[in-house]
């Protein structure tokens, strides 16, 4: 019997676990950290042996093939030593790509891959396609694929996830942007990183579809389109020659396989230029699907984004309430303050990543009325506005920061959180600080 190797015990190990044992084979988990009791009681159920705290090298070394989380890294000693043995060590997103015939619908990208993926998930299962949702968005599709009941799967990919695919083939693969990020994993290599990304591309053929971001210079420079066996469908916001999906006003132009048209976003949720590409990827993947044009315009104005993504949380006296939590970086500020057309108070601070606020200063020039620092130190954010904003303030209490923001709104304005920075200096991650929002909002200004 062939034996299994599970390195990793969260959402994807133990879901490659799970069908591992579905599929007859002798599989061991191990995670070198704790394991959470949900996934402790899953491997029970199904009598998978399992540690914690450790790695049995003896144990793990005598698989026939090893299936390794995305967390961990190549250059943890056990995959080392799995190397040195020639152990073969793959994804679980590799593993599950064995068991269906479903075709795979794959979303990659630095940033953007989670509203694009939970987009087109809802394009497509709106317009009646039998599809399932996976992957990075916190969902196993090796666990999924032990039923094996759908026709399509949309599947979020990390970098992580993509290395240690080989074999696995996506029927679409959309690249979103290629900025730095994770590079420790990648010796500080851009174009490692970019390799990895585009790992997406990998064994696709003509009758596949790679659609991707023509304005995107990384993309440019490491995509080699002679080489490419499948079919390329670049998008455009700057009109790039080639363009097979550009904007035009509140309309996004399509021109794939099976259709030419346009398709009204008019009604769409999503603010902000970064979202007008996730948007054009997303109805670009339903046309290929061909959904109709109705469908998915009505499928736009009902979309509902993952929390702390530009998420309006409330309106009061006609002024609205932004929690945009998940932007941790000044590239998704910019996209933030760029996308809203009124007059901003801007909650922003935290922990500084070497931020260079720079690029954000005309923006907030033009836009923003008041920022309110939130966070322990706040005197380089104070010191990159004092001289461009009007009114800066500063709190270590998000309470407070709400409660100013009513006081000095007027109808029309936005209150906007879009820290730039990390969150721990006074939360426990962007959800916690996104979800404390979203309560003293509704504490204090929806429910006066």
């Amino acid at each position: 019997m062939k034996k299994i190797a599970v390195l990793g015990a969260g959402e994807s190990g133990v879901g490659a676990a799970l069908l591992a044992k579905a599929k007859g084979l002798d599989v061991f988990v191990s995670d070198m950290g704790q394991i959470k009791e949900q996934y402790k009681a899953k491997l029970a159920t199904a009598a998978i042996p399992f540690e914690e705290g450790t790695h049995t090298l003896t144990q793990i070394l005598e698989a026939h093939e090893i299936i390794k989380s995305p967390g961990i890294p190549d250059k943890a000693p056990v995959i080392q030593q799995a190397t040195a043995k020639q152990i073969p060590v793959i994804s679980e997103i590799e593993f599950a790509g064995r068991y269906t015939d479903a075709k795979f619908i794959c979303i990659t990208g630095t940033n953007g891959k989670t509203t694009t993926t939970l987009l087109t998930y809802h394009l497509l299962k709106s317009a009646g396609l039998n599809v399932g949702l996976a992957g990075n968005i916190g969902e196993s599709l090796a666990e999924k694929v032990i039923d094996n009941k759908h026709d399509y799967y949309v599947v979020e990919l990390s970098s992580f996830q993509l290395d240690n695919m080989y074999q696995f083939k996506a029927h679409i693969s959309v690249l979103l942007n290629i900025t730095p990020d994770h590079l420790d994993r990648y010796e500080y290599s851009m174009e490692k990183y970019a390799a990895s990304k585009l790992r997406v591309t990998r064994n696709m053929i003509g009758s596949d579809f790679f659609i991707y971001n023509a304005d995107d210079q990384n993309i440019q420079q490491a995509f080699d389109s002679a080489a490419f066996g499948g079919t390329t469908i670049p998008f455009s916001l700057e009109n790039t020659e080639g363009a097979k999906v550009t904007c035009e006003g509140s309309s996004i132009k399509v021109d794939v396989k099976f259709y030419e048209g346009k398709i009204d976003t008019s009604e769409s949720s999503l603010i902000g230029k970064h979202n007008q590409y996730n948007t054009m990827a997303a109805v670009a993947v339903a046309k290929l699907l061909q959904v109709d044009d109705e469908s998915i315009a009505k499928s736009l104005e009902t979309f509902q984004n993952a929390d702390h993504r530009l998420q309006l949380v409330g309106v009061a006296k006609d002024v609205s309430y932004i929690n945009d939590s998940k932007a941790t970086n000044v590239e998704a500020v910019w996209y933030a303050l760029e996308g809203i057309k009124q007059p901003i108070i801007w909650i922003a601070g935290g922990v500084d990543k070497g931020n260079d606020y720079s690029v954000l200063q005309d923006l907030a020039r033009e836009k923003v009325k008041v920022l309110i620092c939130l966070g322990k130190d706040n005197k380089k954010l104070e010191r990159a506005f004092n001289k461009v904003v009007p009114v800066i303030a500063e709190t270590d209490s998000i309470e407070y920061a709400v409660r100013m923001g009513k006081l000095l709104a007027v109808p029309g304005d936005v209150v906007l959180l879009s820290p730039a920075c990390a969150s721990f200096d006074l939360f426990n991650n962007y959800e916690h600080r996104g979800q404390r929002f979203k309560e003293a909002v509704e504490k204090i200004v929806l429910k006066k």
